[in-house]
């Protein structure tokens, strides 16, 4: 009985559909085929759906598509036009714009105008391009999805004011059509749209963008798509770059080296030191052969040094590939390559020997920050080069005249670096030791008699300041004691050793005369309340002066 009445009704339909076919276009011939189809699936799917008494009543109720409009003489002129003027001339020329050619001439002059900034500001006041936006405005729900999404992109390239009433209605068309756009212009919007959104416009569109890449994750098919998502939008949303790196870990077979270096270059700087992502990764560039620019070395061995990620082997393979380009290196590559294998605790003495020659080489042209660069890797990994009295001279004459002039944290870890390389010559020692000089460093002090008690510091000598303020010698048996607190940067990785620069800081405070206090955080912050840590202080001032009478 049901499929009678199936038969029956596709009868009728096609009946239906033969007597009007000639009163028809061939458009109407698509949309009365589209129609057809849908009524055909519907009747198969549910025998008792209602069915229209007519194809008009039909065709009056379905919401049908609209196709694309033939290529016309305008599209060509938007499309081969080099000046902006051209472009206004066909607002308001002869020439029939429909609802997506005013769009295209938008978009066509934010290309236009893209280096010529200067331009803008008389373009958005022309009434011309007062008449497109206002044309555009009009016809907004006509405008395809494509181009809706470039002229959203071109509105903020023009730097349309955040009030403009058009571009908010363009703002809000691409928020109601999110859920029906495809990932591809989702990405698009992400790539082009999302600085600027965050900056300067629309918050709202930028947080119900991410949401609908989020939760339409897993239509991403290909690592081109996948990196421009994790580069433009996966800072802004952790759920969302959780789900990259779950879609990374499937499509990482297919990354080619630029691929590669943008997943690692925006886990670097998002600091996402992702485990499993890290030895997906490492295995396909030690196990591909594909070649490796300098660029993509020097950014694979930045980013693996910035998350302290060691893997043996694609430290061996940079290295290698790296040495045979160092020649070609400039002196700010050779220092920013020499800190990341520093980061990464790997000393290749091929690759660090060309280091060094390639400095002796571009003695002339290489600056006191790369120098100083440099001289901390090398110190990092205890490497002395060969021709280490060449080089050491260069550093010297260097530091000479502008040791002084640097910053004081940096002055002391320069010191460190010769020390370690034993290089320190004694005015340079003499430079962070002077107390005017070491002052800088104390977080707190405070001064104490034999008995214990405390002395008003301000009333005594105190030769380690710049300007003491006190005139008094201070009285026999009494020590100054200088807090430290060392936070958790202060330390070497998953240890309780303080890292050389800040060893060198607290050896200076001793030789300045002072009984050190440490006071570490994870000590510090087991304590709850005030007094807890009034107790923890004074304990621990006790136990510095008794160790000091011990002595």
């Amino acid at each position: 009985m049901m499929a009678a009445c199936l038969v029956k009704r596709c009868t009728c339909l096609l009946r239906e559909a033969a007597r009007l076919a000639p009163a028809v276009s061939p458009v109407g011939q698509l949309r009365l085929a589209r129609v057809a189809h849908k009524t055909l699936t519907s009747s198969a799917t549910s025998a008792s759906s209602h069915f229209p008494s007519s194809l008009t009543e039909l065709l009056e109720k379905e919401q049908v598509f609209t196709p694309y409009p033939e290529r016309q003489e305008v599209d060509h002129l938007i499309e081969k036009a080099t000046r902006a003027e051209e472009l206004l001339e066909l607002s308001g020329g002869s020439h029939s714009l429909h609802h997506n050619h005013a769009a295209l001439i938008l978009i066509q002059l934010s290309r236009l105008l893209y280096e010529k900034p200067e331009d803008k500001a008389s373009l958005i006041q022309d009434t011309r391009f007062q008449q497109l936006l206002h044309l555009v405005n009009s016809q907004i729900t006509l405008v395809w999805h494509g181009t809706l999404v470039k002229l959203l992109r071109s509105l903020y390239a023009l730097e349309l004011p955040k009030s403009s009433k058009e571009l908010q209605s363009v703002e809000q068309e691409v928020r109601w059509r999110l859920r029906r756009l495809k990932y591809k212009y989702l990405v698009s919007l992400a790539e082009s749209c999302v600085t600027s959104m965050q900056e300067e416009h629309s918050q709202e569109l930028l947080a119900e963008l991410l949401m609908h890449l989020e939760r339409r994750w897993t239509e991403i098919e290909d690592g081109r798509t996948l990196v421009a998502i994790m580069v433009k939008a996966g800072h802004l949303s952790e759920t969302l770059m959780n789900r990259l790196e779950d879609k990374c870990l499937e499509l990482v077979e297919q990354f080619g080296p630029n691929e590669l270096r943008k997943v690692l270059m925006t886990l670097a700087a998002q600091s996402r030191r992702s485990v499993p992502l890290l030895r997906a990764i490492s295995y396909h560039l030690v196990q591909k052969p594909f070649p490796l620019t300098k660029g993509v070395l020097l950014d694979l061995a930045y980013a693996y040094g910035k998350l302290s990620f060691h893997q043996t082997q694609v430290s061996q393979r940079l290295a290698a590939d790296l040495l045979s380009l160092v020649p070609s290196l400039t002196p700010s590559e050779v220092a920013r390559c020499s800190k990341s294998f520093a980061f990464l605790k790997y000393l290749n003495l091929p690759l660090f020997e060309a280091f060094a020659q390639h400095i002796l080489n571009k003695a002339k042209n290489i600056t006191l920050p790369h120098l100083c660069s440099i001289l901390l890797a090398f110190a990092h990994l205890n490497f002395h080069p060969e021709q280490e009295d060449q080089f050491f001279s260069l550093v010297h004459e260097r530091l000479g005249s502008e040791l002084a002039q640097l910053e004081p944290s940096l002055q002391v870890d320069l010191v460190w670096a010769l020390c370690v390389l034993q290089q320190a010559l004694e005015a340079e020692l003499q430079a962070v030791l002077h107390p005017e000089f070491h002052s800088q460093f104390l977080d707190a002090e405070v001064l104490l008699d034999k008995d214990g008690q405390f002395l008003p510091l301000r009333d005594f000598v105190a030769p380690h300041l710049a300007e003491p303020a006190g005139n008094q010698p201070l009285p026999v048996g009494a020590m100054r004691l200088a807090f430290l607190r060392w936070e958790f940067p202060n330390f070497n990785s998953r240890s309780k050793d303080l890292l050389g620069r800040f060893v060198l800081m607290r050896r200076h405070v001793v030789a300045a005369g002072f009984l050190v206090v440490d006071v570490p955080y994870y000590e510090w912050l087991e304590l709850k309340s005030g007094w807890q840590k009034g107790a923890y202080l004074k304990d621990k001032m006790r136990k510095a002066v008794a160790e000091e009478l011990a002595k």
